[in-house]
């Protein structure tokens, strides 16, 4: 393990459209002590090609992101580990950013790093439109840590593997729970949406949430909460000024988020009538 040295974990899947902007955002930080590990689920594309231009470290494992993300930190060699997805772009003050923050804090548990949606598509601006709601001030019930200590992650056992979705919600959870601090880093990373079509958007939160049940069992979290309930959330009534401003993303958003709540419910009582 090496002081100060962030091992950046980048999980993919047929992501040859994104993942070259995704590391060049990396070799372009002001930080310099990092590594990349890239860990791909058998992408038929490019993927892996692009990959191996900047880092040798270049993997092939799955089934899922939490077993890519652990497999991942198993190969890293820092004292930090950050995990983003490959439709991200890193600011260049992302890593200097997170060493100064977490060299104040006593006992580091993880760190958030606020994302900044861009999208094109209609039903991708109403995407954006919704996480700036998370951008401006946080949101207990969203933020998930994506940076933490190599050795705290393994003390804890990394994601756990049996959750698709939550896992992200999960770890940093039970984290806290042993007293560690949870931190929000004020720089940005940028998160580039794909949605094809709504449909597709609600089968992808229909097949996270069949086996969400198992979280918020884990966690004693209610079936009917600002987890689960978008609406309940009070971030959006915090900023209600925003809705008569963009009056025609305003109704897309009651749309997704009214469809996702239904496709979300679906996968819920599913996964837990057939114990998925």
């Amino acid at each position: 393990m090496k002081s100060n040295v962030i091992s950046i974990i980048v999980t993919t899947r047929n992501e040859e459209r994104n993942i070259r902007r995704c590391l060049q955002s990396i070799i372009k930080q002001n930080y310099k002590k990092f590594e990349i590990i890239v860990v791909d689920n058998h992408s038929t594309d490019a993927t892996q090609k692009i990959a191996k231009v900047f880092t040798n470290k270049v993997f092939t494992y799955g089934p899922e992101r939490s077993a890519q993300r652990n497999y991942g930190a198993s190969k890293a060699i820092g004292e930090y580990i950050f995990f983003i997805d490959a439709d991200m772009e890193l600011k260049n003050d992302v890593l200097a950013s997170i060493i100064l923050y977490i060299n104040e804090v006593k006992k580091f548990g993880g760190a958030i790093i606020p994302e900044q949606s861009v999208g094109v598509t209609f039903w991708e601006r109403v995407k954006v439109f919704e996480r700036s709601f998370y951008l401006a001030y946080g949101d207990s019930t969203t933020d998930a840590a994506r940076v933490f200590p190599l050795y705290l992650f393994n003390k804890n056992k990394g994601y756990d593997e049996s959750i698709t979705g939550p896992e992200d919600w999960d770890l940093p959870e039970r984290i806290k729970k042993n007293g560690y601090s949870i931190i929000r880093v004020p720089t940005i990373i940028f998160h580039y949406e794909n949605i094809p079509s709504l449909k597709q958007l609600l089968k992808k939160k229909y097949y996270y949430a069949l086996k969400s049940h198992r979280y918020l069992k884990k966690h004693n979290i209610s079936t009917f909460s600002s987890k689960t309930i978008y609406f309940l959330r009070p971030v959006f009534y915090k900023q209600w000024k925003a809705f008569f401003r963009h009056p025609i993303l305003s109704t897309g958003l009651f749309i997704m988020l009214s469809g996702e709540l239904f496709a979300g419910g679906l996968g819920f009582f599913k996964g837990k009538i057939q114990n998925l």
